[in-house]
């Protein structure tokens, strides 16, 4: 049972990691269950300093995702409503041809929005690489996060 369990772990990992690409996947909750799995099914308890350290990277995670998104295409002129424009793009973009579809939907949401705001197709395009930098920037800020998560669980787990 206890490898089915240790499985369900792993797997869980593993999803989370590929939801950077895919995100349609809740990253950041695919860890979470397989940190409860094993809080709950395998061994001792994890220790309340993983808790801590696993719920602020967890917060970091989410908040950067958003805050990345709203600097980049601000500080690559883009608007609120380009900012807005990423957002929804990017959760449009899970579903139109995945995983690619989250890079190109919300550069070319971001396009037209600031493309019918203020007629000049190089500042709209330069708001445009503003979403694209910042999906990759967040995806690469995940992946530390996510691998530091993992880092923390293996040293709770077979250290204490």
């Amino acid at each position: 049972m206890d490898i089915i369990l240790w499985l369900i772990v792993i797997v869980s990992f593993v999803l989370g990691f590929a939801g950077i690409i895919y995100p349609v996947l809740p990253s950041v909750l695919m860890f979470w269950i397989g940190f409860l799995v094993y809080n709950f099914f395998i061994g001792d308890e994890l220790s309340w300093m993983f808790w801590v350290i696993a719920g602020a990277l967890t917060l970091v995670a989410l908040i950067s995702d958003v805050a990345a998104n709203s600097y980049f295409v601000k500080k690559f002129g883009g608007s609120k409503k380009g900012e807005w424009a990423a957002i929804i793009g990017a959760v449009v973009g899970m579903f139109v041809y995945p995983p690619f579809g989250v890079l190109f939907v919300p550069f070319v949401f971001v396009f037209f929005v600031e493309f019918i705001q203020i007629k000049d197709m190089s500042k709209a395009l330069k708001a445009s690489v503003g979403s694209f930098l910042a999906f990759i920037s967040s995806a690469i800020f995940d992946v530390i996060i996510y691998i530091f998560l993992v880092i923390f669980f293996l040293l709770d787990v077979f250290l204490y």
